[in-house]
């Protein structure tokens, strides 16, 4: 798992991460036009691929645990962007539903999204986009959600 390279030691890669993540995060949430998080907008997205999706379904889409996306499903209807509804086959289960004005929402947040995939790969070539989407996905592959912590939540 190590990089042999003698230079990759020098690029405090957590730091950066952190650090973009962060403020690319600040910044979308300060935009005027945003009337949802970033986290909103990731269910938004999903819902938008295919309504009614089971929570626990949003929830492993967007990395979270049963209370993340609890808590993000719950903040969502509060806002009127999505209504949960029980599962018609498992009553123990919640399906989420886009309202009218989450799709309203939807459509916006795919804008916003464009513009700042613009912004972000802005001075890159497309084959150094394609080597850092690759990076950040071995990311995801080299250190697995820990789902059993998942359930203490």
């Amino acid at each position: 798992m190590r990089n042999k390279f003698p230079e990759a030691k020098h690029h405090r890669l957590i730091y950066l991460l952190n650090v973009a993540q962060r403020r690319l995060q600040r910044w979308m949430a300060a935009q005027p036009s945003s009337e949802v998080t970033p986290a909103q907008a990731g269910l938004l997205f999903i819902l938008g691929k295919q309504d009614g999706v089971l929570m626990g379904e949003a929830g492993a889409a967007l990395d979270m645990g049963p209370a993340g996306i609890s808590g993000l499903v719950d903040r969502s209807a509060a806002a009127k962007l999505v209504e949960r509804r029980a599962d018609r086959d498992d009553g123990r289960a919640w399906r989420v539903w886009l309202t009218p004005k989450g799709r309203n929402v939807l459509s916006q947040a795919k804008s916003d999204a464009a513009a700042i995939n613009a912004a972000l790969t802005e001075g890159f070539t497309s084959a150094e986009i394609d080597i850092v989407a690759r990076w950040l996905t071995s990311i995801q592959e080299k250190f697995p959600r820990d789902t059993a912590r998942d359930t203490e939540e």
